[in-house]
């Protein structure tokens, strides 16, 4: 028996097509837009710059930068969720925003599983965890002696809760065993000022900014958070290899588009990212920043979105650590 087709069926079907047939023939059609939910001016501005030019010329459209700063990028990851499929808006997606706020807080008004499409992971850049010149303690080993001896006394900074920096430290207080206090800043540039000048005693912060402190002596860095030692420092060892088995933290950054945006425009987008990402001039601006260039598949960064999901939504379920 027939059946007529519903009028909201017809209405999507006629909106879909000509999406599809531009994401095959015609994309993009107009500049795109580029949500970043940082402030300007910070080393995230430096990714996208060299990805966001370099993906224009690979495009034939410019590429438009749009900082949607604070509220720990919610307000940006909204506007990101709820624009047009159509591949017309892209967001710079980040370990905070993907894998820490969605357990962070009671209710957010994305969900990162449903309201983007991944295409490509650009970047990896590791933490250094520095302590005060002050401080006596030499390696980690020694850190993690003198935090058990006094228990509760030592503080740890970061650029705010639910920071990268902040859950490095307290996935490093799991993972060893010890009390330290956390103390929240209104930014990294804040907490760095602070530890440098001895109000705080430690704290995970991007290779780079730091090594200057550390070769002037103000501050001792004890080890990098990732998998292998940084070509930036390569005398540092990592923290796992100074005693901390396994561990192992990143800021990270990632290019996505909202759900439902067609799959050629992903691979389209996918494609001339990865091409971007293994160009020389990439890899040499993005090791003046400490940071690793990866260019991962759509595929390969949904994987590790979902894996860095549940490492911090372990480490927050552990320490009980809520938004206000």
């Amino acid at each position: 028996m027939f059946r007529p087709i519903p009028i909201g069926l017809l209405a999507m079907l006629a909106w879909t097509m000509p999406v599809m047939a531009a994401a095959a023939d015609q994309y993009p059609q107009r500049p795109i837009r580029f949500i970043l939910p940082f402030p300007p001016g910070g080393p995230t501005d430096v990714i996208a710059r060299q990805f966001g030019q370099k993906l224009g010329e690979a495009l034939g459209q410019q590429v438009v930068p749009d900082n949607r700063s604070g509220a720990a990028g919610i307000v940006a990851c909204e506007m990101a969720a709820r624009a047009l499929p159509d591949g017309q808006t892209l967001l710079l997606g980040a370990v905070g925003n993907l894998a820490i706020n969605p357990h962070l807080y009671a209710k957010l008004p994305y969900d990162p599983a449903r309201d983007y499409a991944p295409v490509s992971q650009l970047t990896a850049t590791p933490y250094v965890l520095v302590v005060m010149a002050a401080l006596p303690a030499r390696n980690v080993k020694e850190l993690v002696a003198l935090a058990k001896a006094k228990p509760g006394q030592l503080n740890f900074a970061s650029g705010g809760v639910g920071t990268g920096n902040h859950f490095s430290g307290e996935l490093f207080k799991l993972a060893t065993g010890i009390e330290i206090v956390h103390v929240p800043y209104k930014g990294g540039n804040q907490a760095m000022g602070d530890v440098l000048a001895g109000q705080v005693q430690m704290m995970f912060v991007n290779l780079l900014p730091a090594l200057p402190h550390v070769k002037a002596g103000k501050l001792r860095a004890l080890g990098v958070t990732a998998a292998t030692r940084s070509p930036a420092a390569p005398e540092l060892p990592t923290v796992a290899e100074a005693g901390v088995a396994g561990f192992e933290t990143s800021s990270w950054h990632g290019v996505l588009v909202p759900a439902k945006t067609p799959r050629p425009i992903i691979v389209r987008l996918y494609t001339e990212l990865a091409k971007i990402a293994q160009q020389p001039e990439t890899k040499e601006l993005m090791a003046t920043q400490g940071t690793e260039v990866v260019g991962s598949t759509p595929e390969a960064f949904a994987r590790f979105i979902s894996a860095e999901s549940v490492k911090w939504a372990e480490v927050i379920r552990k320490t009980g650590i809520r938004a206000e």
